[in-house]
């Protein structure tokens, strides 16, 4: 194996030996050449991000001339020294390293072979690691994704200014801010965290790491458990966990469904740690339809056990994947909004109102509502109580949770929820849920119209119950649908879900399954 395979070769975290982990301990040479290099990237970051400040600094101080050009090329010279013999201190430590070597050789093997089987025995730098499905492979006729209702605006030469400025925006600092898990630089201080977040889920569940290929070639990182023993209990159902806009599965979502024994599908954004791309939407759509297109062709699972677990921005992913698979088994959604449009806004000077919304709906049209409507199967919300980041001021009736519930529901039942009905929930919603505020045999007359309406019409949406119902009824009836799709926790936005609050989402049950007690 050549030098510069070693210099060039990715970084080693750990190594799994049976039922023990062992993190990687570089010898003294590498060790320092990579604190050099590790440095020397960090400054990189910080310069990219600041570099609109770097430049206006040198520009003003007079570096830009002629006669400062042999000052900038000396400095660049030795830069380009220290890089040099970093990697050169890098490669001859590895190449000492019999865990790393070891480690080389099953990648090779790897690479030969189209497997990934002895190199799962290491963690290391995922961009090296081979491809295990990739989405292109498929044949025959396979679920392709479709298009999301985009409400993005026609170009006018009017707004060109704001459109451009708009596009700026976005491509800069616009996508990380909607994103922070894609900086680089946040990556690298979660580092140590995601490793060992990635071995608990290797060594105490089992799980297998795996690379997917996009339709666009972008590669994501996911992790697989496998709980489906004797085909029995929860394990037959998968959860294909979506995280936030900050979460990446080594240390997110996937805690909850994996305790309670479901089989367990967790993938990063495309960005996100070992994700490569920008999570741009149509890279995230493609990114989930690729993780469910893995889950059905290769792990064997089918649609109608799938169930999408979104928390936060994951919501979109979620329901993406929702609504262009409409045979998945339901949708659980934590924690989530209606239109990132309305989080956008308040959160930006209102001079640039206008400049955000265009940056919105054309590039980053995170649209939850439009898409929960393309769904018609079983779905459940989360609603944190103290929730301070789709909240204003954590005021509870200000959560944007409140209105992709209404917004769902709503359609759902267009006429059960009427003026009058809406009005009521809305108040209901302005507060924690209380316990149920219809008595026990309204409850059951409830679900009884309900399963009757349903079995003589069918179970399609929108669905037209209610036409030539009292607005007393109406009013039951839309307390019981909202209590039905909505659990309240009583928690901030980033505490890990507790399992009595993760639950199949709530379907009218057929004729046959209703039981009254």
């Amino acid at each position: 194996m050549s030098f510069l395979s070693y210099i060039f070769g990715p970084s080693l975290y750990m190594e799994y030996r049976g039922a023990e982990r062992k993190v990687y301990e570089a010898g003294a040479v590498e060790k320092f050449g990579e604190q050099i290099l590790s440095t020397l990237s960090v400054m990189w970051s910080v310069g990219y991000y600041t570099s609109p400040l770097i430049v206006t600094f040198l520009y003003r101080r007079g570096y830009f001339v002629a006669d400062s050009m042999p000052t900038l090329a000396k400095i660049t010279t030795s830069v380009g020294l220290i890089v040099i013999m970093s990697l050169v201190m890098r490669g001859m430590g590895r190449k000492q390293s019999r865990v790393y070597s070891n480690m080389m050789k099953a990648l090779a093997e790897a690479r030969a072979n189209k497997t990934s089987g002895e190199l799962r025995r290491f963690d290391i730098e995922f961009s090296s690691w081979p491809v295990d499905f990739d989405v292109k492979s498929l044949t025959g006729d396979t679920k392709k994704p479709v298009v999301t209702a985009s409400r993005r605006e026609p170009l006018r030469f009017a707004t060109l200014p704001c459109e451009v400025i708009a596009y700026l925006a976005i491509n800069t600092f616009g996508l990380p801010m909607i994103y922070p898990g894609s900086v680089k630089l946040l990556q690298k201080f979660m580092r140590p965290m995601l490793i060992s977040g990635r071995a608990k889920l290797v060594e105490d569940d089992n799980g297998i790491r795996y690379k997917i290929k996009t339709i666009d070639s972008n590669e994501i990182d996911t992790l697989f458990i496998d709980n489906r023993i004797d085909n029995v209990g929860n394990g037959k159902t998968l959860i294909i966990c979506s995280e936030g806009n900050a979460g990446f599965y080594e240390v997110g979502i996937m805690g909850t469904p994996v305790a309670l024994k479901y089989s367990v599908l967790g993938w990063n954004h495309p960005g996100f740690a070992g994700s490569s791309g920008t999570p741009y939407p149509h890279q995230d759509k493609n990114a989930i339809d690729s993780v469910v297109q893995f889950a059905i062709n290769h792990l064997g699972f089918s649609v109608e056990d799938i169930i999408f677990y979104g928390w936060s921005i994951g919501g979109f992913s979620a329901l993406y994947a929702a609504s262009i698979y409409p045979d998945a088994k339901g949708v659980v959604l934590d924690a989530t909004f209606d239109d990132i449009l309305y989080l956008a806004v308040p959160r930006m000077p209102s001079q640039v109102a206008g400049i955000v919304k265009t940056a919105v709906r054309n590039y980053c049209n995170l649209n939850n509502a439009e898409l929960a409507q393309q769904f018609n199967g079983p779905i459940s919300f989360i609603r944190r109580t103290e929730d301070e980041i789709i909240a204003e001021d954590n005021r509870i009736e200000t959560n944007r949770g409140n209105f992709l519930v209404l917004s769902v529901l709503k359609n759902r039942y267009p006429k059960i929820f009427g003026a009058q009905q809406l009005t009521r929930i809305q108040g209901l919603l302005s507060k924690p849920l209380e316990p149920y505020s219809i008595p026990a045999s309204e409850e059951k007359l409830s679900m009884s119209r309900l399963i009757t309406f349903a079995s003589d019409e069918g179970k399609s949406f929108p669905m037209l119950i209610g036409a030539d119902y009292s607005e007393e009824v109406r009013n039951n009836m839309a307390v019981f649908l909202l209590r039905k799709h909505l659990r309240d926790y009583n928690s901030t936005h980033c505490t890990q879900l507790p399992g009595e609050f993760f639950t199949m989402p709530w379907d009218i049950p057929t004729e046959q399954g209703f039981v009254f007690t």
